[in-house]
């Protein structure tokens, strides 16, 4: 059998042609990785190309009259690339920044260990007049260049634990929120921390050249990478910056607090703590140092007393005791009850004064046996089935002013105080008490606590007659409308407050007004002075107001601790607090002097 012959010339084509395929698709490759995809070459550029975080302007903090009250200041944070540090001389390196060797080891091997590729602070918060000298050598170290930051400045050193601080961020927060890489900075405390992703803004980048002496020779694909950094919304604070200011020149010396609010808005005008700090002093390379030492402080400034400090509200708290039996219907504004001054029993009276006594004269003359008679007769009311409905009555009422609760708003950490619940006293008696049992709960002393705030809030309330906002820092934000918060009725009629103010206003303008010596011609003030009993010292200076009183513009509430009597200290502090703010300008020096010349027993 014949095999068919076959023809093997024809194969030379059909390689050939396979050949030139391959070779066509890879002319196409090179042509596109060349010329149309720059990924590539992004690519390739790699080791020479600088990824630099464009940091935004952090959002400016004003008070409510427009004055700077938090700003931004440049700073420089040195940055190094751990794989990129070859062949420096380390000694002249340490000289340029001022360390030694040592901490040029500890810098460096915090930086490997978060990693040898990926840029992290060596140094932060490089001053100008420091980036100017080593910025002009650094061309001599590969590895290091500068990224531009910001700190916060306070043009007036005041309202430090209101405004916060920042810090860098912490592993914790990181893992929270991917927005933060290590060496960014956050809000650790008060404004800033609250109104944070407000503040921060969001970040750019910037890419650019880099030749082998380490320095930048221009933007990468001429910035079509780039993108450019948003800054952060300004706020607008509802604090009087003036207000403010005065307030803690009144307290220099004294350990307490004051705070001030808006009535018609619930917006705080000022909100001081005594002992304070100037909120530079934690801004910067010192502020972990410096934080140390205030943590350390005997006097405790790092404290917002004015949020967390709780007191029994003493005599103060009798407006509150005082509406909630008008309520009840077991009393009217008439209703009269006899005092025998300091004889009296079971509850006592500071002094003598006229007998029987109404509601009017009561507040005036802060009569203890009035309120606690008041108090006595709606506990044992027949319009109660018996006495724990009665009391529950009254806890309901009082918490109803924001006693006994944390507020809900941008004012983070507020203390709750104490309300005691009817189911307290059962376990405490075991089902067995009345109203001689709880007998202090009618003056504001027993387990009845306060802060600063809520008492503030409770004048607010008793000057809007019968309502509140929940009282916060933010007016608005930039050019936006003012911020509403929550708006609380109280359920006590009108006229009740009415009758309850001209009480206050009689503790200023009465014969026998426990704060008759702070009077402020031409300015209306109903107030209430207290003296709270301190076991653990001198008792505390109490007091509250509101004014004018026929269309507030501030309540406020002031406690010095371990003063005595709230005619002595409080009263006189918050007076000039409210001719400052009315007036804009303080007319009685005489009680100015003798507040600032507290001695030291009176702290």
């Amino acid at each position: 059998m014949i095999k068919n012959k076959i023809n093997y010339s024809q194969r030379k084509y059909v390689i050939g042609s396979i050949f030139i395929l391959v070779a066509f698709i890879l002319l196409i490759k090179l042509f596109i990785i060349q010329i149309i995809d720059s990924s590539y070459k992004q690519s390739s550029e790699n080791n020479t190309l600088r990824y630099i975080t464009q940091y935004p302007s952090r959002g400016k903090i004003y008070d409510r009259n427009g004055k700077l009250l938090v700003y931004n200041d440049a700073v420089y944070d040195l940055m190094v690339v751990p794989n990129q540090v070859k062949n420096i001389d380390t000694l002249s390196f340490c000289k340029l920044l001022n360390i030694n060797d040592s901490i040029f080891n500890i810098y460096m091997n915090k930086a490997k260990k978060y990693s040898r590729i990926t840029p992290s602070i060596f140094i932060s918060q490089i001053t100008k007049e420091e980036y100017g000298r080593i910025a002009e050598m650094l061309y001599h170290y590969p590895g290091f260049y500068f990224q531009t930051r910001s700190i916060r400045q306070y043009p007036t050193p005041i309202a430090a634990h209101t405004l916060g601080s920042i810090g860098e961020v912490t592993k914790p927060e990181m893992e929270r929120d991917p927005y933060y890489q290590l060496g960014d900075y956050i809000g650790k405390s008060g404004i800033e921390k609250y109104y944070e992703k407000e503040l921060r803004g969001t970040k750019g980048l910037k890419i650019t050249v880099v030749d082998v002496h380490n320095r930048e020779k221009e933007r990468f694909m001429n910035g079509a990478y780039d993108t450019l950094p948003e800054a952060g919304t300004n706020i607008i604070l509802g604090l009087d910056a003036d207000l403010q200011a005065y307030g803690e020149y009144l307290m220099s010396g004294k350990t307490g607090s004051i705070v001030a609010i808006e009535p018609t808005t619930g917006q705080i005008l000022a909100m001081v703590t005594s002992p304070t700090y100037d909120p530079n002093e934690l801004v910067g390379r010192k502020r972990g140092m410096r934080y140390i030492e205030l943590l350390n402080d005997p006097d405790k400034p790092l404290i917002n007393r004015a949020i967390s400090g709780t007191y029994p509200p003493g005599s103060t708290f009798k407006m509150i005791n005082g509406l909630v039996s008008l309520e009840s219907g077991v009393i009217t504004a008439n209703t009269a009850y006899p005092c025998h001054g300091p004889e009296s029993a079971p509850i006592k009276c500071t002094h003598h004064h006229s007998s029987p006594v109404r509601l009017y004269d009561a507040i005036e003359n802060s009569c203890n046996p009035y309120f606690w008679q008041a108090f006595q007769d709606m506990m044992n009311s027949r319009r109660f089935e018996n006495q724990k409905e009665a009391f529950q009555f009254w806890y309901d009422h009082v918490t109803s002013f924001g006693l006994g609760r944390s507020f809900r708003s941008d004012i983070p950490f507020t203390v709750s105080g104490n309300i005691p619940k009817r189911e307290y006293y059962d376990k405490v008696y075991r089902g067995v008490w009345n109203a001689m049992t709880v007998r202090s709960l009618s003056i504001g002393q027993g387990e009845i606590l306060v802060t600063p705030l809520q008492l503030a809030n409770v004048a607010a309330a008793i000057g809007n007659e019968g309502y509140f906002y929940e009282p916060h820092y933010v007016k608005s934000f930039g050019d936006n409308d003012s911020v509403a918060f929550e708006k609380h009725v109280i359920d006590i009629k009108q006229k009740h407050f009415k009758d309850v103010k001209k009480g206050m206003q009689s503790v200023f303008e009465g014969e026998h007004g426990t704060a008759r010596m702070s009077y402020i011609p031409d300015i209306t003030v109903g107030g209430k002075t207290g003296t709270a009993e301190n076991p653990h010292g001198l008792d505390h200076s109490i007091f509250m107001a509101f004014a004018p009183v026929e269309n507030p513009q501030i309540a406020i509430a002031v406690v010095v601790e371990n003063a005595g009597f709230g005619s002595t200290w409080a009263a006189p502090i918050a007076s000039l607090m409210i001719e400052k703010y009315i007036r804009g300008y303080v007319t009685r020096s005489n009680v100015e002097k003798r507040v600032l010349t507290i001695n030291e027993t009176a702290k």
